[in-house]
């Protein structure tokens, strides 16, 4: 049986460790105010976004001049996944449900005898990865050192996509993420960014015309080769901005579990300190008392 000294040690350790888990919750708790508040005020300027370009892909998807990066090489067989996660634990599940996500996706494409390429954007998507898949990891970002997740940022993720698109070293490119559905709910989910045809949610909201007939200038090649570079980088930008969120509410009901947990504990290692110590009391007066029935 542990010592006084041990419990009450014990007891001192987790109080500490709960201070340290109160603070991190409040600062998640903190973040993710600004965090959603960016993820949310990003979704309509994609989903207008897509709309313009749902209407442009339209009039050229069947066209001999359509850009790659619009109808895609016309092949599908060598994928590569952009695994979103973030730098840093203490989140969760967050970080593991998304690389959960990717192995499926992974799995899936090998299955069906496709070459598959990974770039990690986050530090704990790579390390898990790579037990792995280390041999598929072509390209591994940090952003540890971003205070903020701004259209820069996406950009040179969106440079890098391109410029091996370019050279030919993929088909089809899908960005692996999560999705902020609520603080404890964030769905990883797998979506098309190349070709950006297959990128373009059926469903998305086309504006009505109302019988108007629209001429493009200078044409709608033009604006594409303009519009898709700026699209595939609002995609990415709205990804991250999603996982930013998601992961602040997913580290704040981690935190939330881990205070409410050391309380327990702390109850409960009082339980012990105070039985142990009654224990102890009980003995000295047992044997004070027979030493002096034995004078």
């Amino acid at each position: 049986m542990a010592s006084l000294k041990d419990l009450k040690n014990r007891i001192e350790s987790v109080k500490s460790t709960q201070k340290i888990t109160k603070a991190m919750q409040m600062v998640a708790a903190a973040k993710l105010r600004r965090a959603q508040e960016a993820a949310e005020a990003a979704r309509p300027y994609a989903e207008r976004m897509s709309a313009v370009m749902a209407n442009l892909s339209a009039a050229m998807a069947g066209t001999p001049g359509a850009s790659p990066l619009l109808v895609g090489t016309g092949r599908a067989e060598t994928h590569l996944l952009v695994v979103m996660t973030a730098d840093r634990g203490l989140c969760g599940g967050f970080n593991t449900n998304i690389v959960k996500k990717a192995r499926e996706r992974i799995t899936a494409l090998q299955a069906e005898g496709k070459t598959v390429k990974l770039i990690c954007v986050g530090k704990k998507g790579g390390d898990q990865l790579k037990r792995q898949f280390a041999n598929l990891i072509v390209e591994r970002i940090e952003l540890s050192g971003e205070k903020t997740i701004t259209s820069a940022t996406s950009g040179r993720i969106g440079e890098k996509i391109r410029i091996m698109f370019e050279n030919g070293e993929f088909d089809v490119c899908e960005l692996v993420s999560a999705e902020f559905v609520s603080v404890i709910s964030q769905k990883p989910r797998a979506k098309v960014l190349i070709p950006a045809i297959d990128a373009i949610d059926e469903g998305v909201e086309r504006p009505d015309l109302k019988g108007a007939i629209y001429e493009a200038e200078p044409d709608e090649e033009t604006i594409l080769n303009t519009l898709l570079p700026r699209y595939a980088d609002t995609v990415i930008l709205s990804a991250l901005l999603e996982n930013v969120a998601g992961e602040m509410g997913a580290k704040m009901a981690a935190m939330d579990n881990a205070t409410r947990n050391a309380g327990e504990l702390i109850d409960k290692l009082n339980l012990v300190y105070n039985r142990t110590r009654q224990a102890q009391i009980t003995t000295e007066l047992t044997e004070i008392i027979s030493g002096a029935e034995a004078l």
